[in-house]
């Protein structure tokens, strides 16, 4: 089972955003079958079982194997994931945003780095909520003003100055990896 698949279309967030699917997922984090999960959510069979058939087709959980039981054979599903997140890009029909990103790669890097960041993040999550890991994280959040554009590129060489040493030092492959992430981008116009 993969940690995260990010959801990049929206007939999947379609699918995804129905409540029962959601708790189907949830059900689904360990292999079960259509009955467990329905007396798992206290749900009739066959409604879960719709519903799980619409999660299949949209790939959201797969078939890992059939059990026999009685004169019965249950297919065992579970999800495809133990998180989704659904990109921004699925809200984004027109071609003028994928242009702008396209000419504008500073831009697209932000926007990477921003699915990246809520890819991780749900990750991160579920080793805390579903394995009981202690997530040693720290978040940093600033806002700098610049008057011209010669302070922003001041502000960014002076900022390698100081951080590159650092990342030199703490660098090497020994030792847990950490991300470190630095974003500057104008902050939003209205208030």
């Amino acid at each position: 089972m993969k940690s995260v698949t990010t959801i990049e279309d929206v007939s999947t967030t379609q699918v995804l955003a129905h409540p029962l699917r959601l708790r189907i997922l949830g059900a689904l984090r360990r292999p079960a079958s259509a009955a467990a999960v329905a007396r798992a959510l206290g749900e009739p069979r066959q409604k879960v079982n719709y519903h799980l058939k619409e999660l299949e087709r949209a790939e959201l959980v797969r078939l890992v194997g059939e059990r026999r039981t009685g004169n019965f054979i249950e297919s065992i599903y579970e999800a495809s994931a133990r998180s989704f997140v659904v990109s921004p890009r699925v809200a984004w029909p027109d071609e003028q945003r994928a242009e702008a990103l396209a000419a504008q790669v500073s831009l697209e890097n932000l926007v990477q780095l921003g699915e990246r960041m809520q890819r991780d993040s749900a990750e991160l999550l579920d080793r805390a909520a579903f394995d009981g890991e202690q997530i040693a994280s720290a978040a940093v959040e600033a806002e700098v003003h610049f008057a011209t554009e010669q302070q922003r590129s001041e502000f960014l060489n002076d900022y390698l100055r100081a951080v590159g040493p650092l990342l030199t030092r703490y660098g090497a492959t020994d030792g847990d990896g950490y991300r470190v992430v630095l974003a500057v981008y104008p902050g939003r116009k209205d208030p």
